[in-house]
């Protein structure tokens, strides 16, 4: 399916999954979407390997845990973000090297203080290769990263050749 894209997250410079400049990072962008959903996309490379031509586990679920905890932003103009409290992965298939991959993000409940998160890594035919489950703190993005948050490394728009639509097969 195809969905239409409302708004781009913002991204950082350095940060491992999105950051533009960490030459070892996912180099990921975050989109919401007409769906309620936030999607990543990624396209990882060698330096993100386990086994040859697979991606390694712990870089699936920091993915998964990223696009999950921005999830909570979705719509908002606060700056409030997710700190990962408890995190369950299901590792289905395996994730291939050097192809685009949607990650799929939502809150599913949202309470004062906290709110649970489901989301996927998509292959390229549809096929879902990992999910995950988890619960997160909400935080005000200036108890993470205090005055850093004003420095020209942290918020960052990082390119404009973005989608309008995604899909989702």
């Amino acid at each position: 399916m195809k969905y239409k894209v409302l708004k781009k997250q913002q991204i950082s410079k350095m940060c491992f999954a999105c950051g533009v400049k960490n030459e070892f990072g996912l180099h990921a962008k975050f989109y919401e979407t007409d769906a309620g959903e936030l999607v990543s996309i990624i396209r990882p490379s060698d330096q993100h390997q386990g086994y040859p031509g697979r991606m390694h586990g712990g870089i699936a679920v920091t993915i998964l845990d990223e696009t999950i905890g921005r999830a909570i932003r979705f719509g908002k103009d606060e700056e409030v973000w997710g700190v990962t409290l408890e995190l369950k992965t299901r590792f289905r298939k395996p994730v291939p090297l050097g192809q685009e991959l949607k990650i799929v993000g939502r809150v599913i409940s949202e309470g004062h203080r906290s709110f649970e998160g489901t989301g996927e890594i998509v292959l390229a035919d549809g096929t879902i290769a990992v999910s995950a489950e988890g619960k997160y703190m909400k935080v005000d993005i200036n108890k993470i990263a205090g005055d850093a948050r004003f420095g020209d490394d942290w918020f960052f728009e990082g390119g404009h050749d973005d989608p309008t639509e995604i899909e989702i097969p």
